[in-house]
């Protein structure tokens, strides 16, 4: 016997909104072309007011007020950065950003001030990157001073308790065991090391060796060379009064001495364009992940708009040239793409790459290689311009979300002298960017004739011998271990 279907609450307002909207006669039949239908016009950004000034400590400052909620943020970068790793001690930095914060100062531990962070419903952590150390803290208005009280005791003194060390080491060796694990994170790892060099700061990694090398006095003088007022640009935003806060910062800061600022440019990256097929056999696996590229350039790049919109034609996206040519039309990957990423202070890594069958690897590789090829050899078309412009141009308000996304890309401008409206040049610049451009800027930047090649996978399983593209380095990922273990 037919029974009639109980809806849920959502599914019948939603019947009782359709059938209200087809009531009153709002929705018909669509009669034309979708080209046809009218877009409105997105409203207009509205930036916030960012006051910067310098505190007499050198201490650079981003204020902005906001007050809609009774909320403050504070974000910071302190130029420092895993880059600066001696190499017989790397994950010197990335141990020091994490004790900074649980090892507690020295007026309360780390879990003390957990414990008093967890009941204002407020946060304050310190990570490291490649570059630069990032702070951040929030909490309701009323709480504020304390939190900041807080994030200054553990940027000035912290205590760097041998207890925090130990449980910092033994978690990164944990996550040297495992790095092995997940086959694309290999390859985009081990394809870091093949361009930029294995002993080079952008593509190095920690060791069982190096982490057991590291003493807490390691981390004193880590922190004594790198974090001093001088050295820090700090953002704060939210329900403030400019004038009280200013106030605020300069009492809990005033007396923390500086540190000295000739601090070494980042390196250099020496690169000599050559093709290499490189190969890491996975027995245990029946799919190969591919990358293939080489160095790319930085953001200050004068044809870095262009290459923008040459990234989206060639592999970003469902309507970029390898989706839509090896994945859906020769069905060669489960996955592909081609990313042209430029580094605000050093060169990036143009790389192609896919997930596919063992027993089509070479037809991938291949095929993406002459996508490369071809971006290179002639203009792109007059549908392809404008669809990756009106991909840009639509993803562009995004950026503008919220305050603290602006906040924090401005100081980022600042911190690595990039200009505050570098973000509306690029829009403007895409915006008239022509096919020769990005013609001339493919031509430029990208070399398919000397592309490396890293395939992890299963070598007997493949559709033809990686021999056949050139002679094949096998890389040996092997976790060396420590004379400790």
């Amino acid at each position: 016997m037919y029974r009639p279907r109980k809806l849920d609450l959502c599914s019948a307002l939603v019947c009782c909104f359709t059938a209200a909207v087809l009531q009153c006669g709002c929705a018909r039949p669509h009669q034309g072309p979708y080209q046809h239908l009218a877009s409105q016009r997105l409203g207009q950004i509205r930036m916030p007011h960012v006051e910067r000034l310098t505190l007499k400590n050198g201490m650079r400052l981003l204020l902005v007020e906001d007050h809609e909620l009774p909320l403050i943020n504070l974000a910071a970068m302190v130029r420092t950065g895993s880059i600066y790793d001696p190499p017989e001690k790397i994950g010197l930095a990335e141990i020091t950003a994490q004790v900074m914060r649980t090892g507690g100062t020295s007026r309360m531990t780390g879990d003390q001030i957990d414990g008093l962070l967890e009941q204002k419903a407020a946060s304050v952590e310190v990570g490291m990157g490649l570059t630069a150390a990032h702070i951040s803290a929030s909490s309701l208005r009323e709480d504020f001073n304390d939190v900041l009280s807080i994030l200054a005791d553990i940027l000035r003194e912290p205590a760097f308790s041998q207890e925090k060390i130990d449980l910092a080491k033994m978690q990164l060796r944990s996550a040297i065991a495992r790095r092995n694990d997940d086959p694309g994170d290999v390859a985009a790892r081990e394809f870091a090391k093949l361009v930029y060099g294995p002993d080079s700061p952008y593509a190095r990694h920690p060791e069982y060796a190096t982490i057991d090398r590291i003493e807490r006095e390691d981390l004193v003088v880590f922190h004594k060379r790198f974090f001093g007022p001088n050295n820090i640009i700090l953002a704060i935003w939210g329900d403030f009064q400019r004038d009280q806060m200013v106030r605020m910062v300069e009492e809990v800061f005033s007396d923390w001495a500086g540190v000295d600022v000739n601090i070494p440019r980042p390196p250099s990256v020496e690169y000599r364009y050559r093709p290499t097929v490189n190969l890491i056999k996975r027995e245990d696996i029946n799919q190969s992940n591919i990358i293939m590229g080489h160095l790319a350039s930085r953001m200050d790049d004068p044809n870095y708009h262009a290459l923008n919109i040459m990234e989206r034609i060639l592999g970003v996206g469902f309507t970029s040239r390898l989706f839509r040519n090896v994945r859906s039309r020769q069905g060669l990957a489960y996955s592909v793409y081609g990313r042209y990423e430029c580094q605000f202070d050093h060169p990036g890594l143009f790389a192609v790459g896919c997930q596919t069958k063992s027993d089509m690897t070479v037809r991938a590789i291949r095929a993406m290689q002459q996508e490369v090829e071809r971006i290179t050899g002639s203009l792109v078309t007059d549908e392809e311009l404008a669809v990756a412009k009106e991909a840009f141009l639509n993803a562009y308000v995004f950026n503008f979300e919220s305050t603290g996304q602006i906040v924090r890309r401005l100081m980022a401008y600042d911190y690595y002298g990039y200009p505050a409206d570098f973000l509306e040049r690029l829009r403007q610049d895409v915006a008239k960017v022509t096919k020769q451009q990005i013609l001339d800027a493919a031509r430029t930047h990208l070399r398919p004739d000397a592309v490396q090649v890293l395939v992890v996978g299963r070598p007997q399983d493949f559709d033809q011998d990686l021999g056949t593209l050139g002679p094949v380095n096998q890389i040996d990922i092997t976790i060396p271990q420590s004379q400790t273990q």
